[in-house]
């Protein structure tokens, strides 16, 4: 059991370390609001989100999405306009401070509808955690695949809420609202990266 969990932290924890669309999301939100309360509507999202995947794939929906080559090529077809579009979303939306506040800081509803769209419609995510943490589960049976899974949503949650808390730590040093808009663009770049990698390997693959 104590492995199984083990096992599960390490593995989340490396999924989750490498810097991408949804980490920064969630620190530019703890970053955007005055009070960090204010940004727990995309930590809550972005770990449900998490958490959904992670269960699928201890169930079992790992080996479907990797038996069917064509489930791949609609997630790539799909996500590669989607990731196209978000990007110019994000590096053309300037955050002006006003009295303290970015006016463009996002609401609780577009703070949920971003970081679900940025968790589940990112193929390439989609990918690494149904097929990494799905195919790692199929070592365990019965309680200690449910540690297993319990361990990653764990790293999950914990992750997400550090980044907001980092966010809003941050935001004390960027009273004009520079660091927002270098966050755009390197979510911008990183989104318009993805999507190169998924046309290369779609087509090339």
């Amino acid at each position: 059991m104590i492995h199984a969990i083990l096992h599960g932290f390490i593995l989340a924890l490396g999924l989750i370390l490498p810097l991408g669309v949804q980490n920064l999301f969630v620190f530019s939100q703890g970053a955007a609001h005055t009070r960090l309360t204010r940004a727990l509507p995309a930590v809550a999202a972005a770990s449900l989100c998490d958490t959904l995947l992670i269960s699928l794939a201890i169930m079992g929906v790992s080996v479907v999405v990797l038996e069917y080559a064509w489930i791949k090529t609609v997630l790539f077809s799909l996500g590669i306009p989607f990731l196209l579009y978000m990007g110019y979303i994000t590096l053309t939306s300037k955050p002006a401070v006003q009295n303290g506040e970015a006016s463009r800081s996002f609401s609780t509803r577009k703070q949920i509808a971003f970081a679900v769209s940025v968790s589940l419609l990112n193929p390439h995510a989609i990918l690494d955690t149904v097929g990494v943490v799905g195919t790692s589960s199929l070592n365990y049976a019965g309680g200690e695949r449910l540690a297993f899974g319990a361990a990653c949503i764990t790293v999950s949650w914990v992750w997400f809420a550090g980044l907001a808390s980092a966010g809003r730590a941050a935001r004390r040093l960027d009273s004009t609202g520079k660091l927002r808009s270098w966050l755009n663009i390197l979510s911008a770049i990183i989104m318009w990266g993805t999507a190169a990698y998924l046309a290369y390997s779609l087509f090339m693959g």
